[in-house]
């Protein structure tokens, strides 16, 4: 650019050198005519004038020269004009003397002459000032031309910037609408859901009836939601008035769920049970299933993403500590899931704490939450098919439920035995016992039932009094479904129940085991927004693309034949010795690793440092936090996932990869014998069958060798693993209906 640039500088400047040459041989000329009188006849002096504004206007334009050749045919030399100019003492031009003619002309000649060279000298003066105005002036009007030229092209340019700009925005928000649309028409349902617990609080309706007008929502939700769009706007007198005027729909088919729980992401996220609460709820709603979560309302809350958030203005009441005492209730919509937020007034430092978890009054923080939820649910006239209760925090729901709420006439008490109570204990006057028919069981008629589920992984973090807590909802709940990705129901009442061995194979027939998901609304990518080209298990180019772009993006050598292997890791404080090893091993074979976690790849860092393993010629990246916008290109460029585990509840790591085309390695299954055995029978998932039949038993190096010799055969599995389906929609989804509809049927 810079070359061209001085080219044509040097051209500008040629050609305005040359102007100024023929201009002074013009003058000249024009000289030469007046003296001899024979151009004056032949030109005019405005013809010359144009002739040079065009051949200076032409040559400010920048152009090849041209030279001309000399003509054969025409070689005889033009004969040159006579050029007289006199001087003072009568010599013309110094070199000859004029014809005898003109000296006998006398003195009164001469003095004539001059005067006519003088007038003539002025005018041709004037005439240069003038060509030389012109010249400037066209000078300026071409640059003025041609810097409005280049404005030009640069707003053209910009114009089509920010044209495709807008296009690619149209095109988002196209898809941001089709998939927003089923979730509008739900969040108005859950706002007239919200909006009748209202007005039972209120007292503009019973129970009974508010019990209706839910079931006329949930049976009539799609065609509800276009006729109470302007719910928002309506007082509850008018809401009540309409609702009991709408008719029309279509029946009811799904089960109305009610989850409660201490986390929900992105609200508040712990540990695993944010993300299980979340995927579970929306892979439920997306398949007819109306989902409710109640929280309690920590004041650490992320409620950005809740649409309509507003406080119930009636207080709610529960029991605590032998008295009643009063609760702000929140409602909301969270993805078209309706959330409720209890805020407790007289215990209000219970939810109003810097942590959510690890106070010395635990127990009773969440005892109190899970009494008030009960008591809420009781109030409002609600009458949900599954109370799903998570972890020990919840699970004193499943006692209290049974042992409190449900007051209804058995005439076998030996049925309450069904979900573990002691017949004998509580058929008596001052429990359950009938006061007229002392041969039956007071319960009132409901059709709810308690569901516990745990992760596997948090057993290990309950202590002793805590856990007789969890005891308490495995033996008062309907069914109890265990988190565990890869061991089956066998290994985990036999090796993982940390002491509650014994009353886990009590209640195995009630035990069920389902793998975690991942959302695939969001991970998938086929229309990943975070990637630079999607690309699927029939069309793989995409991923290339996504792996030279993150090579780029980290500022490691681009280069789509190298073997790019990603670490995603939650906790590295059991996996450093392994992990270290394995990058030790790997490295030498050139093999690229991007380590992406929290504060402790600081330690992990100094610790290859301190082994001579860095640098290892600019071949590992470390990003200390986790960045969940680059995770998606990390996954979607890297061969090789390894995995802290392959039951990763938190990340979801393994399901991740195999969805984006990278092979899942556990990092505990290297050639120095760290081997992590997989379970293989019927009562294993299926992600755990997969798993250990494809990549579970296979370390990093073998991983490897078998991308280096057998390339086919490698695709092949890769291929294979991205037509899985390890979403929650999925596996996940399916085991946890079974077991609603078991209870359904109980």
């Amino acid at each position: 650019m810079l070359e061209t640039f001085f080219l044509a500088s040097c051209k500008r400047t040629l050609v305005w050198t040359l102007a100024v040459v023929y201009f002074q041989l013009f003058s000249k000329l024009l000289k030469s005519s007046d003296v001899t009188g024979t151009a004056r006849t032949q030109r005019s002096p405005s013809l010359s004038c144009n002739l040079i504004m065009q051949t200076l206007i032409n040559a400010t334009i920048p152009s090849p020269f041209h030279f001309s050749k000399p003509n054969p045919r025409n070689q005889n030399p033009h004969k040159a004009p006579h050029l007289c100019c006199f001087r003072k003492n009568g010599d013309v031009n110094g070199l000859s003397k004029p014809p005898l003619q003109m000296e006998s002309g006398g003195h009164d000649n001469a003095e004539t002459s001059q005067e006519q060279s003088l007038s003539s000298n002025v005018e041709q003066e004037m005439k240069h000032n003038h060509i030389w105005r012109f010249f400037r002036e066209a000078q300026q009007n071409i640059l003025y031309l041609n810097n409005q030229r280049l404005m030009a092209v640069e707003e053209l340019n910009k114009a089509n910037q920010e044209k495709q700009l807008l296009l690619d925005k149209i095109q988002q928000f196209e898809a941001e609408k089709q998939h927003s649309i089923g979730t509008d028409k739900l969040s108005i349902s859950w706002e007239l859901l919200h909006r009748i617990d209202s007005m039972v609080f209120n007292g503009l309706i019973n129970t009974e009836e508010a019990s209706d007008l839910r079931k006329l929502v949930l049976d009539y939700k799609v065609s509800v939601a276009d006729v109470f769009t302007d719910i928002l706007q309506k007082r509850d007198a008018e809401l009540l008035a309409e609702l009991r005027h709408f008719s029309n729909g279509s029946k009811k088919s799904g089960y109305h769920i009610i989850h409660i729980c201490t986390e929900m992401e992105p609200m508040v996220s712990i540990g695993s049970l944010a993300s299980y609460v979340t995927g579970l709820s929306r892979a439920l709603q997306r398949k007819g299933h109306l989902v409710e979560v109640i929280l309690p309302k920590y004041a650490s809350l992320d409620l950005d993403g809740v649409q309509g958030l507003r406080e119930i203005e009636a207080e709610s009441y529960s029991y605590f500590n032998g008295q009643l005492h009063g609760n702000k209730i929140w409602t909301g919509v969270f993805s078209g899931i309706g959330v409720t937020f209890i805020q407790p007034l007289y215990y209000s430092s219970f939810f109003s704490r810097e942590r959510v978890y690890g106070y010395s009054d635990d127990f009773e923080r969440f005892t109190y939450f899970s009494r008030a939820s009960l008591d809420y649910i009781v109030k409002s006239g609600k009458q949900p098919d599954v109370l799903h209760i998570h972890n020990w925090e919840t699970a004193i729901v499943g006692p209290l439920f049974w042992d409190i709420f449900v007051k209804q006439c058995l005439e076998h008490p030996d049925k309450l035995a069904l979900c573990g109570l002691d017949p004998a204990r509580l058929h008596r006057p001052d429990r359950l016992q009938d006061n007229n028919k002392t041969h039956l069981v007071n319960i009132l008629k409901v059709k709810t039932s308690a569901y516990l589920n745990f992760s596997i992984s948090e057993i290990f973090k309950v202590t002793c009094p805590l856990l007789n807590h969890l005891q308490g909802g495995l033996v008062y709940s309907n069914k109890v479904v265990i988190i565990s990705s890869i061991h089956p129901k066998g290994r985990i009442v036999r090796s993982f129940s940390h002491g509650l061995e014994s009353i886990l194979a009590i209640h195995q027939d009630k035990l069920l085991v389902a793998p975690s998901g991942f959302e695939n609304s969001t991970w998938d990518p086929s229309n990943d927004k975070f990637l630079p080209e999607n690309y699927s298990a029939e069309d793989l180019k995409g991923k290339t693309v996504c792996k030279v772009s993150l090579q780029q993006q980290l500022g490691l050598s681009k280069n789509a034949s190298t073997i790019l292997v990603g670490c995603i890791f939650s906790d590295l404080s059991d996996v450093v010795e392994n992990l270290t090893a394995v990058v030790r091993d790997a490295s030498k074979k050139g093999i690229k690793f991007i380590f992406m976690g929290n504060r402790a790849l600081a330690s992990f860092q100094e610790k290859l440092k301190v082994q001579g393993l860095l640098p290892l010629d600019g071949n590992v990246r470390f990003i200390d936090s986790y960045d969940d916008d680059l995770s998606h290109l990390i996954f979607a460029g890297s061969d090789i996932i390894l995995c802290q585990s392959f039951h990763d509840p938190v990340l979801q790591v393994p399901q991740k990869a195999l969805k984006y085309g990278a092979a899942p390695i556990a990092v505990n299954c290297s050639d120095i014998g760290f081997r992590n055995f997989i379970d293989f029978n019927h009562d294993a998932s299926k992600f755990s069958q997969f798993i250990s039949s494809t990549f579970g038993n296979m370390s990093l190096s073998q991983a490897l060798d078998e991308i280096k010799n057998n390339p086919s055969n490698w695709k092949r599995r890769i291929v294979d693993a991205m037509s899985q389906d390890f979403s929650w929609d999925a596996e996940c989804y399916d085991i946890h209906v079974s077991a609603y509809s078991a209870i359904k049927n109980l």
